[in-house]
């Protein structure tokens, strides 16, 4: 039976039971994984809402997989060493959606709604199925125009996946999902949580990266 949140139905699918237990059975850590979940889930519902509230039909299959799989690349499961977190993610949401039946260029769009999520503007000119996971995290993790969504439905949302102490979970998650590989930080706002944990780290100077190459001139 599918169930109903602050209006949004999660649909009642294979896809999407299966796509809520990959993410269960990403968590490694009892804390950050139980906060990336309800996270997770509030992103779907979010977007949904936002994207209701502009009148913008979303496949809400595809958007609960890039909702329930935007920050997998965080985790041990699937993360990697040599690319974004978001990449991670990403590649993880192709391959699932592909091998559960879904056409190339659905995948596609997940694919892109995920490695975007943190890249402001870009992805809301992409279509509806990219811009449904950044409507989403702008708003459970930024905060960002709270006031496009009511109070009944933020209440809804928040009594059926809390967060507690969340602001401070989900930058230790972030940080602990990147620590290891700072390099691909360079040109994201990630690197603003890693120079927040460690005060050893030191940022990639675009400017200094430009002057210092190569090229004569």
């Amino acid at each position: 039976m599918a169930q109903t949140i602050a209006g949004i139905e999660i649909p009642d699918t294979d896809l999407v039971r299966a796509a809520t237990e990959v993410t269960r059975d990403a968590a490694d850590d009892p804390v950050v994984g139980d906060t990336l979940f309800h996270h997770s889930r509030r992103v779907f519902l979010w977007g949904m809402l936002k994207s209701k509230a502009r009148g913008v039909d979303v496949d809400p299959e595809l958007a609960y997989v890039g909702g329930m799989f935007h920050d997998l690349g965080l985790t041990r499961r699937f993360r990697t060493t040599g690319q974004r977190f978001e990449v991670d993610g990403a590649d993880a949401a192709y391959g699932f959606l592909r091998d559960h039946g879904r056409f190339e260029g659905e995948a596609r769009d997940v694919w892109l709604a995920i490695a975007l999520h943190t890249t402001p503007e870009v992805p809301l000119r992409l279509g509806p199925e990219v811009g449904v996971v950044t409507l989403g995290v702008e708003t459970d993790v930024l905060g960002l125009d709270l006031d496009q969504i009511s109070d009944a439905d933020k209440r809804a949302v928040v009594l059926a996946h809390p967060r507690p102490d969340f602001k401070r979970r989900i930058l230790r998650a972030f940080y602990e999902g990147v620590a290891d590989r700072p390099d691909t930080t360079f040109g994201t706002m990630n690197d603003d949580v890693l120079a927040y944990f460690d005060p050893d780290f030191r940022r990639a100077d675009f400017v200094e990266i430009i002057q210092g190459n190569a090229w004569p001139e």
